[in-house]
């Protein structure tokens, strides 16, 4: 994973008079007739710069899309986007370094790049939002303690001794709203026909791996060149997901004592990083999957040449669309279910569901009352549907109750077979206002994806049935990475920990399978130097009588 408006310039210039706050920020031009939706009749116009911060995602190809235009109408804000190619969390530390910020930024809910900014609140480059949120209740429902996973409440909401900085995006209002992306190993149905193997048949570490030597002994060419048997998307996305089938999928481990261990130092992640090198040295795996550009990796998928991709299945059914219409047959199909390491047999998929977006305002923001009322709006319902849907009586209507596309928008849309989704984007549709959108309501509130063509929805009731035969499991528990980063040692542990990523890849690389423990082991010794077993020990202390995650697919 925001409403309620300003209530004139004359109550905010005296607070600010007040408290000596918000002067550099501030529009003293507003005025005081705005609508409850966010109506701006005499408010100043402004353009804000907005950091989309989502490796690969791209805007509209035109200047000002027809939402853009409603948005500007109902707020008098103009964004002006940034959208990062390469490194989220490199973005992250960038900015925040160079001072070359923002006035928005939105990006990722986890990992490093939720690291980075949560170490901004922390050095006060962002705007508290607590003494505004009473004005803004959309913004505030969005991080009500109810409306957050325990955890990240924890560590990146309510943890700057009552202010507030960070304002969670599309986390799913009610169960229904939970959106499960399928992720996991996808074949091309008609190579599996060509090989003789139900994909479905597929279960274990050794099938998956003799599902890729068929295909490469199958000597298919595509192009001109080789089939690669398994391949994925820019930078390694999402090939490594097979680690599942090495161990619980999630960052800890328990070590068989109730204790726990990252799962860098379990044994499952040897054999893990062993089998991916295996995969790779043995031309089962793309060699360039780890460095290969998204466009260089769409581009083979284009031309064929990829037989198993790993990503979510959004993401291959967009990708593929266009292959798949010159090619009939050759549409991507679920492989597995595969195996779970430590998962009981009918045991629900655990997936960790939760907003996919942090937002900030900066501090070099030229105008926080605008960024609010921009915020404000896009997580209204009226907003939220605007950005999902497009303009209502352009391109979508109201009919008995639900939203319904209109016909010659959703044949438009339907014909873009790109995977880029321009017709949809320059309308102003799936872009980065998506990810400022508040709480997901795409069901309880909204009519479901209207834009979703009967195949689409089709592929995806079939690859769910496959991939959860036993349904899903929200994870509410406790996540000990969450937890070890309050330790006193994790300031000093974490450069060692950030590398993980990095000497699993190496590993994958290197020359033998001794060399590539090698690897690992050293950067587990710096991670023992560095203070990883006194902040366990904190963090297993912390964590007695909680409810840990220790299984998790990825989602």
């Amino acid at each position: 994973m925001k409403k309620i408006w300003y209530k004139g310039a004359k109550v905010l210039l005296a607070a600010a008079l007040f408290t000596g706050v918000l002067a550099g920020c501030m529009n003293k031009e507003e005025s005081e007739n705005e609508g409850a939706n966010g109506g701006t009749t005499g408010t100043k116009e402004v353009t804000l710069k907005v950091l989309h911060n989502w490796n690969g995602s791209s805007g509209a190809e035109v200047d000002m899309t027809p939402v853009e235009k409603v948005i500007k109408e109902k707020t008098g804000v103009t964004v002006e986007w940034e959208y990062t190619t390469g490194s989220e969390t490199e973005k992250v530390n960038a900015i925040f370094a160079t001072q070359d910020l923002p006035d928005i930024y939105t990006g990722p809910a986890w990992g490093g790049e939720l690291d980075g900014m949560i170490k901004a609140a922390k050095e006060d480059q962002l705007v508290d939002l607590s003494d505004k949120l009473d004005k803004y209740p959309n913004l505030a429902k969005s991080i009500a303690k109810e409306n957050v996973p325990p955890a990240l409440y924890e560590k990146g909401i309510d943890a700057y001794d009552g202010k507030k900085y960070l304002l969670l995006q599309n986390q799913p209002a009610t169960d229904k709203d939970g959106t499960d992306w399928l992720y996991g190993f996808y074949v091309r149905k008609d190579i599996a026909a060509a090989i003789g193997v139900d994909p479905q048949s597929v279960k274990t570490k050794d099938d998956f791996y003799q599902f890729l030597k068929k295909i490469q002994d199958a000597n298919l060419q595509a192009n001109g060149q080789p089939v690669i048997p398994l391949g994925g998307f820019s930078n390694g996305w999402a090939v490594g997901i097979a680690n599942t089938m090495f161990y619980g999928g999630a960052g800890y481990v328990d070590k068989g004592d109730g204790t726990l261990e990252n799962s860098f130092f379990s044994k499952g992640y040897d054999e893990y990083t062993l089998y991916y090198r295996k995969l790779l040295s043995e031309g089962l795996l793309d060699a360039e999957a780890f460095t290969q550009t998204d466009p260089i990796a769409k581009e083979k998928i284009l031309q064929g040449r990829v037989a198993v991709l790993a990503a979510h299945y959004p993401a291959i059914l967009d990708a593929t669309k266009e292959y798949v219409k010159a090619n009939p047959g050759s549409d991507y199909v679920p492989v597995g279910p595969l195996e779970r390491a430590g998962a009981e047999p009918n045991r629900p998929v655990d997936l960790g569901i939760q907003g996919n977006n942090v937002t900030a305002i900066t501090k070099a923001c030229k105008d926080v009352d605008a960024a609010l009322r921009l915020l404000d709006y896009l997580a209204s319902d009226e907003g939220f549907m605007l950005v999902r849907y497009g303009v209502q009586g352009v391109h979508w209507d109201m009919e008995n109750g639900k939203p319904t596309a209109k016909k010659e928008w959703f044949d438009k849309f339907a014909a873009d077979t790109s995977g880029k989704l321009l017709a949809r984007k320059n309308e102003g549709i799936d872009i980065g206002f998506n990810s400022m959108s508040g709480m997901d309501r795409i069901n309880s509130v909204a009519g479901g994806d209207i834009w979703l063509d009967q195949e689409r929805i089709a592929a995806m009731d079939n690859a769910r049935k496959i991939l959860r035969p036993d349904g899903i499991k929200v994870i509410t528990a406790y996540n000990p990475g969450d937890v070890i980063i309050k330790s006193e040692q994790w300031e000093m542990l974490k450069p060692s920990m950030d590398k993980t990523g990095d000497a699993w890849k190496e590993a994958v690389y290197a020359k033998s399978d001794e060399a590539a423990l090698k690897i690992l082991n050293e950067l587990r010794d710096q991670m023992r130097k560095t203070g990883y077993e006194e902040a366990m020990k904190f963090t297993n202390d912390s964590l007695k009588g909680k409810e840990v995650v220790l299984m998790q697919m990825p989602n």
